[in-house]
């Protein structure tokens, strides 16, 4: 026959196919069980299968639940079963990680044919056992736009299936859930799109199978549109076939082209696929081998789903009911109740002729392929030593923390609110209903001040009313909803009372609603204006939604269901950021977490030889705070620990993270000229010492000022305060709070002031001697011009639109004294601790206000002013200084030090010491305060290193600090940590 008459005839009998009426489409008919060595596989299968007999092969069909928290009464029973039945696998539910791999090895040991080990984890072990942390659930990374992020997720799962020594994961669900009412799958599945399901289910299971574990696509047919659940009666679908053929079975068919190695069939009836009476899915031959195995051509391994289920055994009697699976054209027999009874009556089928041996034996073989493909073939015991630890890596976080954050979805955004803008025009609080939402309110704090409210669900009128009134002062409430549950019988868990709150806080003012929970539960938000679906309550969604809500990360999700008339699927898509700073694993950005957490035995060091009672370390790489700890106490009492939000007396970080800030601002905008002179900008100084002194040179500590001045030995005699100065409260002319039940005369910063000026300058003015008088002069400066404090004018430009609500000047006015880290127990001065006041006399005595001491903040908003400088000027939306600016003011200024214009840089030459890590490159920047902070910036690296202490508590001659290099060799171990 020629080419042409042959493509012919092809045509007619495609035409003639198509036009018989049947829907099937063309399926790959790869064995997906075959091995790359099949001949291996095939000699190991059949010298496996040979040493068996018929009773022995049978218990290969067979694979029962097992616990690890049961008592020994069931492990003597999985045990028995093991044995004497000669089981071919156990599926694993709830218990340990440690006990669940010691009763593995236990079994395997007394296995004939080594058990094929599987386990029901769709979102990861953490599904089943304790002490493992979870993965996002179906509808979440349905969410998700990039299937790469899925194919991660099936590959760590993989990774951790091994380190437990499974083979079979019953995931992915490929059910396509049409029914919003689905009370058993719902949140299991990927969406109601089938496309959508597919891409999804097709990359989880690549990275379950590329990675050595056995996929199952599951409920076959579909379960995704049914009212009732499998587990407690039987499910009705009653959609036609082609319907089922184009919706429920499409996942299947590109699962099958890409070589899917099992299928799960579900406890269904569906009178389309088979017309007999209350004929479950899982015991149908018409639906098992015709249309799955015949017209389907699916040769992987075929699960029944659980054969305790209610869906199956209200109709058949355990033993019955797995020799009907068996018949339908089942392979393995799931959760089979009674075994021994099960392989009786197999035996009496085939000795009467209903089934024949060599279809048992076939079926057999296809279960030993399976175990040789899992490596059961060589098959080695679980390595116990340290297993939780392997189970959870920073590599499993990583993975975990990408997925909810690409998820989050963007619902809707009324005006643009999201994320949030113009911090210092909104004043927020946040409510959170149904949980306490801790991590969430310390989350929203990293960004702004936020004031916190929480309600358990479902409150009365008149508490609620209570609330709005508590409420009615705020810009803007950020809604935390939680306590939702998965059952859509019951509303999701949601009380009509406090939507209707919600409604009402909406009508006055700017609400963002975040829904941590079931996506269908959003149905209750229909008409809200600014909705944000975080699909599950943890806490890494906690931690991720205020950086998507205030522009730390970009929004991504896409709804992938409808849930209403506004909620409907694809709502959401790309919300861009704002280059906020965020907050996640170190591994996402390259960093080693196991070698920053080398840090913690320095931070134990340093607080063994009593070098500081505690401290923060915050490192930020490519704009993500990767490392965030605190260490120790307030106090050598320990009766405060240290935490995140701690405020630090920042003592000489001052002078660039408030001076030099303001001098930045200023030189942008062509206010400041580094090449003019003190007495040009201060016309007062005309006729003495300082009229002439550069600015440049004043700001690289080369103008020939003195180190220090203490200025509070002209206010003390003998030891004691001059009253003329000081008086114990405050009085008529004596309102300058210099430390607790001590006030200053109101005129004692101009006395300070008169001093300084006065002062003499250094034999050798063109020499380098860092002098905390700069910034005296600086602050004079730069006040002159700006016609304001200092302390007004960066709240107002710099800390206030940034969202720093902790970064200010005497905080003993603005928090609590237990919330701010205490310094000097100052004998020699103020006779007394010293606690929310500066530690720095001369900046006390100055009014708290001083251009070289007196700021406070946590590490967080100093790491937000550092990104701002690595930003080249800018974040969030707002630009502050221009790059040149930056460029000008941080780069090393002169040979005669290693100094820019207020910046502290590290030395030029190796072995010299300095104050930065000898592996910082040339280009950081960054300073050290007396109190034991430091702060360092890394152009190149796009890093930044934060450390705070209280190193002068109670002792300010305590040099331990110092002396043994903890800041500088904390410094380093972080560049150690990127070396990779």
């Amino acid at each position: 026959m020629s080419t042409k008459h042959w493509r012919l005839l092809s045509l007619v009998l495609l035409v003639g196919l198509f036009s018989s009426g049947k829907s099937d489409p063309f399926v790959a008919n790869e064995d997906p069980l075959e091995s790359k060595d099949q001949n291996h596989q095939l000699s190991w299968v059949d010298s496996v299968f040979n040493a068996l007999n018929f009773e022995e092969r049978l218990g290969q069909l067979f694979m029962v639940a097992a616990y690890s928290n049961k008592d020994q009464k069931h492990v003597d029973e999985i045990s028995k079963l093991v044995r004497e039945e000669n089981l071919g696998g156990l599926i694993f539910f709830q218990g340990g990680p440690n006990r669940q791999a010691r009763l593995t090895n236990f079994y395997q040991a007394q296995a004939k044919t080594p058990l094929m080990i599987a386990m029901d984890a769709e979102w990861g072990i953490g599904m089943r056992l304790d002490s493992v942390w979870n993965f996002p659930k179906a509808m979440t990374l349905g969410a998700i736009q990039d299937p790469a992020l899925i194919y991660q997720m099936g590959s760590e799962i993989a990774r951790q299936f091994k380190e437990l020594g499974m083979h079979v994961n019953f995931a992915p669900v490929v059910d396509v859930n049409s029914n919003p009412q689905n009370p058993v799958i719902g949140y299991r599945a990927f969406g109601e799109n089938k496309d959508v399901v597919t891409q999804r289910a097709v990359a989880y299971m690549k990275g379950l199978q590329d990675n050595g574990i056995i996929a199952n696509a599951k409920h076959f047919p579909g379960h995704g549109d049914t009212e009732s659940d499998s587990h407690y009666t039987l499910p009705v679908i009653k959609h036609a076939e082609k319907r089922i053929w184009d919706v429920d079975l499409y996942p299947y068919q590109e699962l099958f082209r890409e070589n899917l190695m099992s299928v799960m069939v579900a406890h269904l009836n569906v009178p389309s696929l088979d017309n007999g009476s209350n004929i479950p899915t899982s015991l149908s031959k018409p639906v098992v081998t015709d249309l799955l195995q015949n017209r389907m051509n699916f040769q992987g391994l075929i699960f029944t789903d659980a054969l305790n289920m209610k869906g199956v055994a209200n109709f058949s009697r355990p033993g019955e009911v797995d020799l009907k699976a068996l018949l339908a054209g089942n392979d393995v027999l799931l959760y089979s109740q009674d075994v021994p009874k099960a392989k009786a009556l197999i035996k009496e089928a085939v000795a009467n002729g209903t089934i024949s041996e060599n279809e048992i034996n076939r079926r057999v073989k296809k279960v030993l392929k399976a175990k040789y493909w899992a490596g059961l073939n060589e098959y080695k015991p679980i390595d116990t030593y340290k297993i939780s630890d392997r189970l959870n890596t920073e590599k499993t976080k990583e993975v975990i923390e990408k997925l909810y954050a690409d998820a989050i979805t963007i619902a809707s955004n009324k005006d643009d609110l999201l994320p949030f803008k113009q911090l210092d025009l909104k004043k927020f609080a946040s409510l959170t209903i149904g949980d306490e939402g801790k991590e969430f309110s310390q989350y929203l704090n990293k960004y702004t001040k936020v004031d916190h409210f929480t309600i358990p669900k479902a409150l009365g009128e008149s508490a609620h009313y209570n609330l709005m009134k508590q409420l009615e002062d705020y810009d803007v409430v950020i809604v935390g909803l939680m306590g939702v549950t998965n059952s859509p019988q019951r509303a999701f868990g949601v009380a009509p009372g406090d939507i209707q709150l919600i409604k009402s806080l909406e009508k006055r003012q700017k609400v963002a609603t975040v829904l941590f929970g079931n996506a269908y539960a959003a149905k209750a938000l229909e008409g809200f204006g600014n909705v944000v679906l975080a699909y599950e309550n943890t806490g890494i969604t906690q931690q991720l939604a205020p950086q998507i809500l205030f522009g730390g990360r970009p929004g991504k999700g896409i709804l992938p269901v409808t849930v209403s008339g506004q909620f409907s699927h694809g709502v959401g898509g790309y919300l861009a950021d704002l280059n906020r700073l965020s907050y996640g694993v170190a591994e996402s950005v390259g960093l080693d977490s196991k070698k920053l957490d080398k840090i913690d035995e320095v931070a134990k060091k340093m607080m063994l030889i009593q070098a500081a009672p505690g401290a923060n370390v915050l490192v930020v790489k490519n704009g993500k705070v990767v490392f965030d700890r605190s260490y120790g106490y307030l106090d050598y009492k320990k009766s405060t620990p240290v935490t995140s939000e701690t405020v630090y007396d920042l003592a000489s970080i001052t002078k660039v993270l408030a001076t030099t800030q303001a001098a930045m601002f200023l030189h942008s905008r062509g206010e400041l000229d580094m090449t003019k002179t003190l007495g040009d900008y201060l016309p007062e100084l005309k006729g003495t010492n300082k009229a002439n002194l550069v600015l440049k040179d004043v700001m690289a500590h080369e103008a020939g000022l003195k180190a220090f001045i203490p200025h509070y030995v002209n206010t003390v005699q003998s030891g004691q305060w001059k009253p003329s100065y000081y008086q114990a409260s405050q009085n008529p002319g004596f309102n300058r709070p210099v430390s607790n039940d001590m006030y200053a005369m109101d005129g004692l910063r101009d006395s300070i002031w008169h001093w300084t000026v006065k002062s003499e300058l250094l034999p050798k003015p063109n020499k380098y001697v860092y002098s905390d008088l700069t910034m005296y002069f600086m602050q004079a400066v730069i006040e002159r011009i700006v016609r304001q404090p200092l302390d007004e004018f960066l709240d107002q430009n710099f800390y206030a639109p940034l969202g720093l609500h902790t970064l200010t000047f005497n905080p003993f006015q603005k928090m609590p004294l237990t919330r701010i880290a205490p310094t000097e127990n100052d004998v020699a001065f103020r006779k007394r601790q010293i606690q929310g006041y500066v530690h720095d006399p001369g900046a006390a005595m100055y009014g708290g206000v001083a251009g070289h001491a007196g700021l406070f903040g946590t590490a967080n908003d100093l790491a937000v002013m550092m990104q701002l400088m690595l930003n080249k000027g800018s974040y969030g939306e707002i630009s502050l200084i221009k790059p040149e600016t930056i460029e000008a003011f941080t780069k090393r200024q002169s040979n005669m030090s290693r100094r820019g214009w207020g910046w502290d840089k590290p030395e030029p030459e190796k072995g010299k010491g300095g104050s930065a890590g000898k592996l910082a490159p040339k280009s950081t920047f960054g300073h050290t305060g007396f109190t034991g902070t430091c702060v360092w910036a890394d152009p190149e690296n796009d890093l930044i290193y934060v450390f705070l202490s209280n190193r002068v508590y109670p002792d300010g001659g305590n040099n331990k600090l110092l002396d043994a290099g903890i800041r500088t060799q904390i410094h380093d171990l972080i560049y150690e940590a990127m070396e990779n």
